[in-house]
């Protein structure tokens, strides 16, 4: 992923890394789907992740991380 497009894409609470996972993910998605159906895509799939990303049609669930300063 180009760093300027991520730099525009993401949220302040948002990782680079939580973004690439996510969109790489969509995109092995785009892919498989494509497969399956025997359909010949025009863009890369990234591409097509990203443009979904960037258009709302899908959006990254973080698990919220367990806070290390807490007393059990």
């Amino acid at each position: 992923m180009i760093k300027p497009i991520a730099d525009l894409i993401l949220t302040p609470h948002q990782s680079r890394y939580s973004l690439v996972v996510a969109i790489s993910k969509r995109a092995r998605e785009i892919a498989e789907n494509a497969e399956k159906s025997r359909t010949v895509l025009e863009e890369k799939p990234v591409e097509l992740a990203v443009q979904e990303y960037v258009s709302h049609e899908f959006t990254m669930i973080e698990k919220p991380t367990p806070n290390d300063d807490t007393d059990e």
